[in-house]
């Protein structure tokens, strides 16, 4: 069967399911959903293998994972299909159009047309919900409060409290799919997970502003319904009988005041109340002090000034996470579990990932403070212009992970992959000192790499690329990919304009980047490439003999392998079967543990410990996505194997690299830089800086 067919069919059935999936958050709130469907689908779906959780597991949990599953092979499919990238038509430019910044100013950053029309329909969605649930308002009535021995604003406030929480999970459903590196959910949708972090940033804070306001509501209801008139009695015993005054009785009265209202919440025992069988108060409190001190270390003063602190706070997701489930339950976790799911079926698979010592085989150092290395790699690791990698040097930080943009490209360098570093913080400027001085080996563990899944920059007829200082990376890996389709292809490749800006003439050196270190100059001769450099802080050229172009070759261990992609060649087949099957796995095991341990005593009654019930549901779901994951990542160790002891062999052999390689920590002479080629398509303006708006303009009226 024609993979397009089968990839048709699978496109317009995932279009149906999402926009199931859109219609059931829509009619959430509703007491539609609530008093008919869910009570419908709850008789059907009834059994003693699953309990009370099948139905939410039905309609919210499979779907999504259906929906990943199918998407991974819909990505299998398309990733040995023969579509050209480069050819373009007016359904792409149209889409091309949605994708052009609309704002690039403000608190947003820069937002594309598409990105700002799904802002406003999730904000919408979120006022949806709320305000669906605000008008259950008018249900309560003097009677129904009386029942319940509390005043009418007071269950008012109870409910309203409730319903924040409810609308706040919405978003916290939706917060991890953003940070799974390896999901097939974003590919989908055209997204990577790069440029996804920002709706993870907007989604964190949207969700810590709605639980913190439902945190708070519950302890003002608390405090009204606890003995605070008693304490107000103190307090006016206090404020009259000592004669306080000034500045000092109002901060005295403030004291007193926070900590009576403290003691009469504890002593009531609504803040340390944990249910046997419902909802947790202790384990929400906890969650919300977790996600808190995970929010408060992600506001820029922070995150800039103590990266490190913000790195390690981020840690907090776990006990967040953890104590969220045991707060509101199994049953109602698993709305927001999918996209859990993924994230942790991703996490491992970078864990395992990491674990390996991958083979570094030289690096290169500039005299603008500026590494490259250069690692051995499988052929069956491919991977498009601008992707990024996480590196972790353990003799640095065994805990820090940094990501990298991609400078080489799997085509023309199918045996190595580079990616160069700016010595700028502390953790580049460490790296950039052990490789000054004599090293022979590095120790290095990498993730990724992760990137686009089509070279979308290929339809262009001009591509004008503007990079400062070591914003070059990018583009880099681009103009080696269209290096690569000028030897072999017969199309026509887009002609490119770089406009770069540097501090130095030291920082020129990067442009000889542009070429691998196997590369040629006549490498450039079938390209048309114009290059603007500006040196903004010098007003002459001025050469410095002093400083040249070090190149380090590494003597690796036979431990050290190649890097490889952590699920074969096939990857996104393989992640198909493993969230299909550690889900599978998760429902054999969770409905024995619910037939033979569950059910013989609770009988779907919420009878038993609803604690219990969700950490043993935990477990099984991390176990099976452990078992299934390491099974198919052990499997594709075995294939890949024989290739990755094949190119150690070549190493060998005959040492890779150029020429000036064979000697360890040889140095070679700052040849006259860029190369000769590069010269002639290089102009370099010295004192100033591009005036971008003209520029653009003249491009334009060229084309």
């Amino acid at each position: 069967m024609d993979s397009r067919f089968v990839r048709a069919t699978i496109r317009h059935l995932l279009t149906v399911i999402f926009l199931g999936i859109c219609m059931m958050w829509i009619m959430a709130p509703t007491n539609t959903y609530k008093q008919k469907w869910k009570p419908s689908i709850s008789k059907k779906v009834d059994s003693t293998y699953f309990g009370t959780q099948a139905p939410t597991m039905l309609i919210w949990t499979f779907p999504v994972l259906f929906v990943a599953s199918l998407g991974s092979l819909y990505l299998h499919l398309g990733k040995n299909s023969n579509q050209d990238a480069s050819q373009s038509d007016e359904k792409k430019h149209r889409r091309a159009l949605w994708r052009k910044p609309v704002l690039v100013k403000g608190p947003l950053g820069i937002v594309s047309g598409i990105e700002l029309a799904l802002l406003i329909m999730f904000i919408a969605l979120l006022v949806w919900s709320l305000v669906t649930y605000l008008r259950r308002l008018h249900t309560i009535t003097p009677k129904a409060a009386a029942k319940e021995g509390v005043k009418v604003w007071e269950m008012k406030l109870f409910d309203v409290a409730l319903w924040i929480g409810l609308t706040g999970n919405v978003c916290l459903a939706f917060l991890f799919y953003p940070v799974a590196r390896g999901s097939s959910v974003l590919p989908l949708l055209g997204l990577t997970s790069e440029g996804s972090i920002k709706y993870h940033i907007w989604l964190g804070h949207m969700t810590m502003v709605l639980f913190t306001i439902h945190g708070i509501c519950y302890i003002i209801d608390w405090a009204v319904t606890g003995n605070i008139s008693e304490v107000i009695n103190v307090l006016y015993y206090i404020t009259t009988r000592q004669n306080l005054k000034g500045n000092i009785s109002l901060l005295s009265f403030f004291f007193i005041f926070f900590w009576s209202s403290f003691f009469s919440l504890v002593l009531r025992l609504h803040m340390l109340k944990w249910s046997h069988s419902h909802i947790s108060n202790v384990a929400g409190e906890i969650a919300l002090l977790g996600g808190l001190g995970l929010w408060a270390a992600t506001f820029p003063q922070i995150r800039r000034k103590t990266f490190e602190l913000f790195f390690y706070a981020h840690h907090l997701y776990i006990i967040f996470v953890f104590f969220f489930i045991l707060h509101v339950g199994i049953d109602y976790t698993f709305i927001m579990l999918p996209g859990f799911y993924l994230f942790i079926v991703d996490r491992y698979l970078r864990f395992l990932q990491s674990r390996t010592s991958v083979r570094l085989l030289s690096a290169r150092l500039l005299p603008c403070n500026v590494v490259e290395l250069n690692f051995a790699k499988t052929h069956g690791l491919i991977y498009n212009p601008t992707s990024i990698m996480f590196v972790n040097v353990p003799s640095i930080s065994k805990l820090q992970w940094h990501p990298f943009t991609v400078s080489s490209n799997s085509n023309m360098e199918p045996d190595k992959l580079s990616v160069i570093i700016k010595s700028e913080g502390s953790w580049s400027t460490k790296l950039h000192q052990m490789l000054s001085s004599p090293i022979e080996r590095l120790d290095v563990s990498i993730e990724g790499p992760y990137g686009p899944q089509s070279n979308h920059f290929l339809r262009h007829d001009t591509i004008v690329m503007v990079s400062g200082g070591s914003g070059i990376t990018p583009f880099i890996s681009i103009i080696r990919e269209l290096i690569f389709r000028s030897k072999i292809s017969q199309c026509k490749t887009p002609d490119m304009i770089l406009i770069a800006v540097f501090k130095s003439s030291l920082e020129l050196t990067m442009l000889d980047l542009l070429l691998p270190m196997t590369g040629s100059p006549s490498d450039l001769s079938n390209l048309k490439l114009h290059i603007e450099a500006y040196v903004t802080k010098e007003k002459e050229p001025t050469t410095d003999n002093s400083k040249r172009v070090r190149s380090i070759l590494f003597k690796p261990l036979p431990t050290d392998k190649p890097m490889a992609p952590i699920l074969g060649p096939n990857s996104w087949f393989w992640l198909a079967a493993i969230i299909s099957s550690s889900f599978i796995m998760f429902l054999i095991l969770i409905g024995i543990i619910t037939r033979f341990y569950i059910y013989p005593r609770d009988h779907n009654k919420y009878e038993f410990s609803a604690s219990t019930k969700a950490v043993l549901n935990v477990l099984a779901l991390c176990v099976s996505i452990a078992a299934t994951a390491s099974a198919a990542v052990f499997w594709n160790k075995k294939q890949y194997s024989r290739e990755a002891t094949q190119v150690q062999n070549i190493e060998g052999q005959a040492p890779l690299g150029s020429p000036d390689l064979r000697a360890y920590n040889g140095d070679r002479e700052l040849e006259s830089l860029p190369h000769q080629s590069l010269a002639q398509a290089t102009k370099v303006h010295y004192g100033g800086r591009p005036d971008l708006k003209s520029k653009l303009l003249s491009i334009c009226l060229m084309a």
